[in-house]
C-alpha cells in the first residue's frame, strides 16, 4: 500500500490538490477505482504532515440491484463518514428518456447531483477515480470524436457551483489499481447499469489495447506529452521533493513497466514477458526506479514522529477554467 501511497501523494503535491484543513469529499460509485481511491485517501492522512477531513458520498442511480452496506462498513472501518443519495438518474434515462447515448446525460446529471450534495454538506471540494488509463483515453476520446486536442485536468475549479475537482490517482495505471481492489478485497458494487461495457470509451479502451500490441509505450508517451505541451493546467508543479515529469516516461516509469507486467501476466503482454511472470516484473520495475524516485518513499507516520502538523510552503487555490 505504501507505493500506491507514495505515488498518489506525489500527484497531490505535483498538482497543490490538497491544502492544510481541506474538507474532502470522495466519490463512492463503489467500483473499484473509487473505493482504492477512498482507502488511500483515508490511510495517507496518517503520513502528511497536514491534516484534512474526509466523507464519502455515493450517489445512487436508483437501478436496483446494487447493495452499497458493504461500503458503508468500509467507510466506518476506514473512520469515514459515508452518506447515500437517492436519486431516480437511472428510471429518467433508459425508461422515460430512453436515451440512445445516454453516457453524456447520465455524467451531467450524476456531477449535478454530487455537487448538490457537496453543497448541503458544506465541502466545496471533492476527490474522484480518474486514474493514468482514463487520462489517456479521454485525451484519444477527445482526438478521435470531438477533433479536439483536451482532457480533463488534474484539478478542476467549477465556478457555477464553487466546488473543486481534484484526480489524485492520475499516477496509478489500472492495472495497479485493479490488483490493490483484489489484494485489499474492497467490496466492489457490481454495476447494472445497460449500458456498462457498451460506450465509445469501452471502444477506444480496446483500440488502445490493439495497438499497444505494436506500440507498448503508447499510454506513456500520451501521458507524457499532455504534461510536457503542457495541456491546460497539466503542468507539473515545481516542489521542494523534486520534479514528477519523470514518473511516466517510457523508458523507466514505474507505473508505464508495473502496467506492461500486469498486461503480461494476464497473456496481453507484447511477448517480452511470460503470462504468469507479470509479480517479478512488477518488483524488477519497482527496483529500476527506486534509485530515481527515492523521495517517493513515505516517511513515517508524522503522529508517530511527534510531528506537528504545519503549512505547505506553496500556495495556489487549483483553480481552473470550469
Amino acid at each position: 500500500m505504501q507505493r500506491m501511497m507514495g505515488l498518489v501523494r506525489r500527484c497531490i503535491e505535483d498538482y497543490r490538490m490538497i491544502e492544510p484543513g481541506d474538507r474532502i469529499a470522495v466519490g463512492v460509485s463503489g467500483g473499484k477505482d473509487s473505493l482504492t481511491l477512498l482507502t488511500l485517501l483515508a490511510a495517507l492522512r496518517e503520513y502528511v504532515p497536514y491534516s484534512y477531513d474526509l466523507t464519502a458520498i455515493t450517489i445512487d442511480m436508483g437501478l436496483g440491484g446494487m447493495d452499497f452496506s458493504p461500503v458503508a462498513r468500509l467507510c466506518e472501518r476506514l473512520g469515514v463518514p459515508y452518506s447515500r443519495v437517492e436519486t431516480e438518474i437511472g428510471p429518467i434515462i433508459f425508461e422515460h428518456r430512453k436515451e440512445n447515448n445516454p453516457c453524456s446525460l447520465c455524467a451531467k446529471m450524476r456531477r449535478g447531483a454530487l455537487n448538490q450534495a457537496l453543497l448541503e454538506q458544506g465541502f466545496s471540494k471533492v476527490a474522484l477515480g480518474h486514474h493514468y488509463d482514463d487520462a489517456v483515453e479521454t485525451f484519444l476520446m477527445s482526438l478521435l470524436f470531438e477533433g479536439r486536442i483536451g482532457c480533463f485536468e488534474p484539478v478542476t475549479y467549477l465556478d457555477r457551483t464553487g466546488v473543486t475537482q481534484i484526480r489524485p490517482m492520475l499516477y496509478l495505471t489500472e492495472g495497479m489499481v485493479r490488483t490493490f481492489a483484489a489484494e485489499h478485497d474492497l467490496p466492489v458494487v457490481h454495476n447494472p447499469c445497460p449500458a456498462d461495457k457498451h460506450t465509445k470509451r469501452q471502444e477506444i479502451k480496446e483500440l488502445v489495447a490493439v495497438l499497444s500490441k505494436t506500440y507498448p509505450d503508447l499510454k506513456a508517451r500520451v501521458f507524457g506529452a499532455m504534461q510536457r505541451l503542457p495541456l491546460p493546467q497539466w503542468g507539473v508543479t515545481p516542489h521542494p521533493r523534486g520534479s514528477q515529469k519523470q514518473l511516466h516516461q517510457h523508458d523507466g516509469c514505474k507505473a508505464g513497466q508495473a502496467e506492461k507486467a500486469d498486461d503480461a501476466g494476464r497473456g496481453r503482454g507484447d511477448g517480452d514477458i511470460e503470462p504468469g511472470q507479470g509479480r517479478e516484473q512488477i518488483d524488477k520495475a519497482e527496483q529500476d526506479c527506486a534509485a530515481e524516485r527515492v523521495d517517493a518513499q513515505l516517511p513515517e507516520p508524522a503522529q508517530r514522529r511527534g510531528q506537528q502538523p504545519h503549512e505547505q510552503k506553496h500556495g495556489g487555490d487549483g483553480k481552473c477554467n470550469g
